[in-house]
């Protein structure tokens, strides 16, 4: 089924969000003030939700996103928060880009008139990313050793080093929902046993804090158990009728 695309208060999806938001308040796009454009992104996600508008899960994951990075900058080495403050400066540059690059098409192109049929073109067979020379060295390893067997380097020899998997804060609100509807109290440590990853385990926290915050669970300082309230087994995010 083709995914639906759609647009609110003229910005589409979280990274036009904050382009706008850098853009109105003036910050140095090669130096993003996290903790300011986290505010200004919570503020407006915040006027959505009285709105009563559906928040897609991909502006609740960069929110989630925004304050890992946050959190990590508060430690004494945060190497890790500036890199991925990084990567998120360089994802901003690429779709302000494409965005420069789609208004100039907008201009050429119209649909007004009827085009001539497409031509065969010749495409950039390049690969242009950029990963670290150790991952690449034990990729190169592992595909050279399977070249005695005559055989193709499996998919998941590459697997690692091409994807990066992020978790919706969402989902692991309803999944910790469904949990306590069956036992009515689970042990807080074991949330993150099934976790597999960094994103998913602060996906988890975020979701503990959001449900403690929406008054849907308590915390017991005492056996470290998350326990149900009244009224915590409806839905997320959606009212009683």
């Amino acid at each position: 089924m083709e995914k639906i695309s759609y647009k609110i208060n003229d910005f589409e999806g979280p990274l036009d969000l904050l382009l706008i938001l850098i853009t109105k308040n003036k910050l140095n796009i090669y130096d993003i003030q996290i903790s300011e454009l986290l505010e200004q992104y919570m503020n407006h996600i915040k006027k959505l939700k009285e709105q009563n508008m559906d928040v897609s899960s991909e502006f609740l994951e960069m929110a989630a996103r925004l304050i890992y990075i946050k959190t990590s900058m508060m430690l004494p080495k945060h190497e890790e928060a500036e890199a991925l403050k990084q990567e998120l400066t360089e994802q901003l540059l690429e779709y302000r880009q494409y965005q420069e690059i789609a208004k100039q098409l907008s201009k050429k192109i119209s649909f007004d008139f009827i085009s001539r049929k497409a031509e065969k073109i010749s495409f950039d067979m390049f690969y242009s990313k950029k990963h670290n020379i150790k991952e690449l060295l034990e990729a190169y390893i592992n595909c050279v050793g399977n070249k005695t067997n005559k055989k193709l380097p499996s998919e998941k020899i590459f697997s690692e080093i091409i994807s990066r998997k992020f978790f919706s804060v969402f989902s692991k609100i309803r999944s910790i929902l469904s949990k306590l509807k069956k036992a009515k109290s689970v042990n807080y440590n074991s949330l993150f046993y099934e976790s597999k990853s960094k994103s998913e385990i602060v996906a988890t926290f975020l979701a503990v804090l959001e449900l403690i915050k929406d008054k849907k669970v308590v915390l017991s300082e005492e056996d470290k158990k998350v326990k149900l309230l009244d009224g915590g087994d409806v839905e997320f995010g959606c009212k009683k009728s």
